[in-house]
């Protein structure tokens, strides 16, 4: 399957820093934050993911340098997690001094259910050293998202809730779509009732507008969670969210690998493909 690069320039923000820079700049204007995420994973070399750890470093910097409102995704494949987890944690922690260095904040991904059990164990040593600046993300979709979601919540983890992209079989995960935005609304009360601020990843009109009625009605504040979405889809609709008062980012990828990202991303799931597909055209 061929991606040209003219439909994913629409979800890329550019293969630089210097590219993506004005359109998180742009984000900002309109008072929606960014978390800029370098694409890539699953690195077999010590070389690549040190180059890795320096490049995340450098992001760091250059978001300190020219003053904008970024914080930053990382895979723990791309700092090693293939090679040897202890390496892939020191890799980490190396990353998170600057985060404090810095202020900033660090979100750490979920990859497939190969690495599900090892990052959050990860995520939970990181946290319990650099606190308000690690989070995780965590898939509504995976059965046993019930346990860790309580887990979790429990620690005061600062978690972002997606339903799920991988293609999962289904002695691990939901595979109908209202029995996971079921599941998706379950955790995210969890979530609102246990944790300061839940991140809701999600570009879903039924739970955006469940989470609408659900916060009204238990008169939780629009200061106390944020709407996530993805670069290139629903703009209209993140201005709109921002302009209601709703604390909204954005998920900002960049960098060379494009290609494989998304070719990737449009085999796992062929619901993905009538997904971007159709969200091109939303607002």
């Amino acid at each position: 399957m061929k991606l040209p690069y003219a439909l994913a320039k629409r979800f890329v923000a550019g293969e630089s820093l210097d590219q993506a820079v004005p359109k998180v700049a742009d984000l900002n204007e309109h008072g929606i934050k960014v978390t800029l995420d370098l694409l890539g994973e699953n690195v077999k070399d010590r070389k690549t993911a040190d180059d890795t750890l320096q490049h995340y470093i450098e992001l760091l910097e250059g978001i300190h340098a020219q003053n904008i409102d970024s914080s930053i995704s990382i895979k723990l494949t791309m700092l090693g997690l293939d090679i040897d987890r202890d390496y892939c944690r020191n890799n980490l922690f190396e990353l998170l001094d600057a985060a404090v260095k810095f202020n900033q904040f660090i979100r750490i991904d979920m990859e497939g259910t190969d690495y599900t059990q090892a990052t959050i164990d990860l995520y939970k040593e990181a946290f319990k050293k650099y606190g308000k600046h690690v989070g995780i993300v965590i898939q509504a979709y995976l059965h046993r998202t019930k346990n860790d979601i309580a887990d979790l919540a429990e620690l005061g983890a600062d978690v972002r809730l997606c339903k799920g992209a991988y293609n999962e079989p289904e002695r691990l995960a939901l595979q109908n779509m209202d029995a996971i935005r079921e599941a998706y609304k379950e955790y995210l009360k969890v979530l609102l009732d246990k944790t300061v601020y839940p991140r809701i990843a999600t570009h879903d009109n039924k739970l955006i507008s469940w989470v609408k009625e659900y916060t009204q009605e238990k008169g939780i504040g629009k200061s106390r969670f944020e709407f996530q979405m993805l670069y290139g889809m629903r703009l209209n609709t993140c201005k709109a969210l921002a302009a209601e008062g709703y604390n909204v980012r954005v998920y900002v990828p960049y960098g060379t690998m494009w290609f494989p990202y998304f070719t990737r991303r449009l085999k796992e799931r062929k619901e993905n493909i009538w997904f971007v597909l159709s969200t091109m055209f939303q607002k």
